[in-house]
Parts: C-alpha cells; structure tokens; sequence
C-alpha cells in the first residue's frame, strides 16, 4: 500500500477552519491596492501576501505540519471481552487489553518521511513566491510599456491632427491639391485606431496586473518607473552557478528526500508488528477464579512481504533522481536562452536610442518643416512619421523583452540575479 498523506492528516476542527479563515479576511483586509501610481516593490508586496496560489502553497504547508504530528503518534491499544458459555454455572468472562508494537523502525521512517514532505512544502512555497514575482514583474513592464506606447500613439494622434489642419489650410489656400486634404484624413482615422488600440491594451494588462493579488478591476492609477532603465545582470557562468541553488532544482532534491523516505517506510512494513495482550479470566466454573491471560501475537510473513510496494517506491526514487538529471539540462538550456535573449534585447534597445530614433526624429522635424513651408509632400511627412512611430514601438518592445528576460531568469533562479534595490528604486 502507498505511503500517502492521507495516512497521517487527521480533520481539522470546524473552529480551527474558521479562524484560519477569519485570518486570511483579516489579512486581505489590511493590504488593499492603492489607488495612486503603483510601485513594482508596492505591486510585488501585495502579490506576496494576497495571491492566491501563494495562499494555497501556505495551507499545503500547514497541512504537512499535521502530518508530522501523526507521524509520531504510536498505536492505540484495544481492549476486548468476551464470554464463554451462558449458563451461570459454567460461564467464562474473558477480559483483555492488547497493544501493538511497531517493529523495524516503522514510526521512525515515518517521522523521517514527514519532515522530507516538510522540507518539500517549504520549498514548493519559495519555488511559488518565485513564480509570482516572475510574474509580477512581467506583468508591472507590461503595463509601463503599455503605458509608453499609449503616449507615443497620442503623440502621433496629435501630430495627425496638426498635419490635417496644415493640409487643409493649404488646400484652402490652393498651395495644394485636395487628395493632401484625404490622405491627411486617412491618417488621422489610422492614428485614431492606433490610439484607441493602445488604450485596450494598457486596460488588459493592468487587469493581468491586479489579478496576480486577486483583484479583477485594478485600483491603481498608472504604474511608476523606468521601462527604459534595464537593470545590470550577472555573466553567464555566474548565473550557472547560481542554478544549483534554483527553487525548482532545490524541489527536486527534495522530492528525492521525500521518496526516499517511503523507501524506507515500505522497507520497515517487511517486519511485521507484534501485539502483546494482557488480561484476566473470571471461571464460574471453578468458583469465580480469576485466572491471568498473557499472549503474544506474531504474523508471519509467508506470502506477504510488502515486496510489491517496496519495488514500486524504489522505482520511484530512482525515476526522482532521473527527473533532476532532465530537470537541471532544461534549466540550464532556458537560462541560457534567456541570457542570450536579455542581450540581444539591450543591444537593440541601445542602438535604437542611440542611433536610429535621434535620425527618425531629425527627419520627421525635417519634413514637418518642409511640409509647412511647401517644400516636401504630405507623403514625405507620413513616411517619416511612420518611421518614427515604428522605431519607438521597436525601442519600447525591445526594453519590454529585456526586462521580461530578467523576470524570467528570476523565475529560474528563485529571484537571486539582481540587488533588489536596485528593482524596489524603481
């Protein structure tokens, strides 16, 4: 029979259920989603202590300190009577306690086994806290480059509008032919849509925001920091290092310790337990003599040897220790891409600063000035806006991808890749 937790948890009292439950209100209570601009710190406090998969790694926790204390608990010992024959004359009253004592090492194993599934809830708990806040910080540059792009589609909206007031003015004047006047149109319903997209967009991802601390309608006005200022990272063979010490490197190793334990409380089970019994006879028959009762019962493990159960949990612990082999090749395989995608990102971003936005924005100035003074077409001012607005996007994208690189790094590492001031300035 498999070892499980349903050997050890025993039911919780009703009034043990609500307090705890009062508890979690309580809790909720005491940190609400602020309404003014949003920090990442402020963002990642309130997922710490309100997300809900959080919550339910906390209750895992609190349930396998119950099965530490069944753990050590030893077995209860019965008491029987019985009678032998009814006539009064005749009769024999059998009256016994017996107790059974675990042989092999049983409630050691088991006690062993438990602090193993301790260890792993706590563990699994550090390895959900590195989830969220992998999250959280995907979810906090996704609203931030959201919010950028919604500035820049605003810019461009504003800049559509002046250049279909300057067409018209010029078509007015008979400086140019009306189709400048359409195309200019044209242009400001596409900023418009552009626009309204932008804002769609920034109203989802403050909604994925939020729902990371359980509230499905976002409170908080805007979110505050730099999208452009991407934090430092170790090198490559630093990180590495770091990926023994990983949350989902440390739970596999754990889950081995935790199979290792059912290893031996399987093993244990090949010794059977004996019971001891003690007790008294009361003999009508002889006068109402009460006569002493000893006896000692021992199974014998002809057929039944647990073998089956035993194969079974060392096949286990071995397929454990293959799934930290897998396991650790994988990490290692994401983290390197991530490191390489976390580069590549910063490259871009800088080269768009650096380079390509200061010549898209003195060609988009060159033309609106052209235009206004008759010496460029309106075609030549949408071309450069278009190339304008289209390295923006390219400059926030690639800041939004080398951020989300970072998070994802985190997530692998357990939150070890940067000094967290340097995220909680932000």
């Amino acid at each position: 029979m498999l070892f499980t937790l349903k050997y050890f948890i025993k039911p919780v009292s009703t009034a043990l259920l609500m307090m705890a439950f009062t508890s979690h209100l309580a809790n909720s209570a005491e940190h609400v989603e602020p309404a003014y601009p949003l920090t990442l710190a402020a963002a990642i406090d309130l997922a710490m202590r309100a997300n809900p998969s959080i919550a339910v790694a906390k209750r895992e926790l609190e349930a396998i300190e119950g099965v530490r204390t069944q753990a050590a608990v030893r077995p209860n010992p019965t008491i029987s009577t019985s009678m032998q024959d009814t006539r009064s004359d005749t009769r024999q009253i059998y009256l016994q306690l017996n107790q059974e004592i675990e042989m092999g090492n049983k409630r050691e194993a088991r006690i062993e086994a438990a602090d193993a599934f301790y260890q792993k809830a706590l563990a699994a708990l550090e390895s959900r806290k590195a989830e969220v806040h992998a999250n959280i910080t995907n979810a906090f540059y996704e609203v931030l480059a959201a919010q950028e792009r919604l500035k820049l589609s605003k810019s461009s909206l504003d800049t559509a509008n002046l250049a279909l007031d300057a067409a018209a003015k010029r078509v007015k004047a008979g400086k140019s032919a009306p189709v400048e006047e359409t195309k200019s149109k044209i242009a400001e319903v596409g900023a418009k849509i552009e626009f309204n997209q932008a804002t769609s967009q920034l109203n989802s991802v403050r909604k994925r925001l939020s729902a990371l601390w359980g509230n499905p309608l976002p409170v908080f006005e805007s979110a505050q920091g730099n999208v452009e200022e991407i934090p430092p990272v170790a090198t490559s063979a630093e990180l590495s290092a770091l990926l023994e010490n990983a949350p989902a490197i440390s739970l596999a190793k754990l889950e081995i310790s935790t199979r290792d334990g059912m290893t031996k409380i399987e093993r244990s089970k090949a010794t059977p337990n004996i019971t001891l019994s003690a007790g008294v006879i009361n003999n009508q028959e002889l006068g109402g003599l009460n006569q002493a009762l000893l006896g000692l019962t021992v199974p014998i493990p002809l057929f039944d040897r647990n073998q089956g159960n035993l194969q079974e949990a060392v096949s286990r612990q071995y397929k454990a220790q293959d799934e930290l082999v897998a396991l650790r090749a994988q990490l290692e395989a994401n983290l390197a891409t991530h490191y390489e995608r976390l580069s590549a990102s910063r490259q871009s971003a800088e080269s768009l600063r650096s380079e390509i936005l200061p010549s898209a924005q003195s060609a988009f100035d060159a033309a609106s000035k052209g235009f206004s003074a008759g010496k460029f077409s309106f075609l030549d001012v949408l071309d450069a806006q278009r190339t304008l607005f289209q390295a923006k996007s390219q400059y926030i994208q690639a800041l939004l991808d080398a951020h989300q690189a970072v998070a994802e790094i985190e997530r692998i590492l357990g939150n070890r890749v940067i000094n967290p001031t340097q995220r909680t300035q932000e």
